[in-house]
């Protein structure tokens, strides 16, 4: 007879294409997720891996077999929290990009903790890189980063889409009227780093729209950009829902790129193979309603709509 422990090695094995990688997620020795799957291939009657060496790919009656079991052991958590006593609260894990610690977190923990008292949230704020290993890795109930090409492993869906913002100190009374990057330049501009997924975004507009850059500073250290930005003429590319706190404020000049617009997505990743626990569902609600706050606030200030939302997706 199969055995939970089983699918779990598999899925494991299959998500991390790698014995020793899945061993060290599961906490279990090499040897014995070697074990267990030789015993699934054997129930089964089909080969589920192609090992060649250290490499590790799955064969087709792999492929259609990984399917079915993440959902099996999604429906098996999700059995568990419909039992479960007071299933509203419990110990979550989020992970954040800056762009949202700074701006919805705070209303949004505040929403939180009074409908799930008792409950216990642990936020971690880190760029898009760092946030999809540790979902891959289990360490996370869900994160919210750039929008991407995914993963196997990992589940999305569309959390927002923004409209990126020119944003510079305080010149005069230019907050909110619409920049055209091409006619600004020469520009200074601080930069994520190439490994950050709004790095190439930016770049891409940048060349396709013959925005002229005489210096790129790249900082992965979001409040400092921002008071190296107040303090110099260097400018930084940014999401307004980062910066809607700060439009009445008289430290930046906050401004959507225009001619053309530029927007960014914004995806809520979580584990293939798990169920969100409904206390990490809540307040994933509630940052989605924050962030939907941040969208009205620009169509009121401007007189202008963000782009529709398209109806959410999630996809392995």
């Amino acid at each position: 007879m199969i055995s939970l422990r089983q699918i779990r090695s598999f899925v494991a094995v299959y998500e991390e294409r790698s014995f020793t990688s899945a061993a060290k997620r599961e906490g279990a020795t090499q040897s014995g997720i070697s074990q267990h799957l030789k015993q699934l291939e054997s129930e089964l009657g089909a080969a589920l891996f192609e090992r060649s060496g250290r490499d590790v790919e799955p064969t087709l009656a792999g492929k259609l077999y990984y399917r079915e079991c993440v959902e099996v052991l999604k429906k098996l958590e999700a059995a568990q929290q419909c039992v479960a006593v007071n299933h509203v609260r419990g110990a979550i894990r989020v992970g954040l990009m800056p762009t949202f610690t700074r701006s919805v977190l705070a209303p949004a923990l505040e929403k939180f903790l009074a409908s799930a008292p008792g409950s216990e949230i642990s936020v971690t704020e880190a760029y898009s890189g760092v946030l999809t290993d540790m979902i891959l890795k289990g360490e996370l109930d869900f994160a919210v980063v750039p929008a991407f090409e995914g993963a196997t492993g990992i589940s999305h869906g569309l959390l927002a889409r923004d409209r990126e913002m020119l944003v510079s100190a305080k010149r005069g009374k230019n907050n909110l009227k619409p920049a055209k990057l091409s006619e600004l330049g020469p520009l200074k501009v601080v930069l994520p780093g190439v490994q950050n997924t709004r790095r190439r975004n930016i770049e891409t507009y940048f060349s396709a729209n013959g925005v002229v850059v005489e210096q790129r500073l790249e900082l992965d250290a979001m409040m400092g950009t921002l008071q190296f930005v107040a303090a110099s003429d260097w400018v930084a590319i940014l999401p307004f829902v980062m910066m809607a706190s700060d439009l009445d404020e008289g430290r930046f000049d906050v401004r959507p790129l225009d001619d053309p617009p530029f927007y960014s997505e914004f995806v809520l990743i979580e584990p293939a193979r798990k169920v969100m626990s409904p206390a990490a569902a809540l307040f994933a609600d509630i940052l989605k309603m924050e962030t939907e706050r941040s969208r009205l606030l620009f169509q009121e200030r401007t007189g202008r709509q963000q782009l529709p939302r398209r109806s959410a997706t999630r996809r392995r």
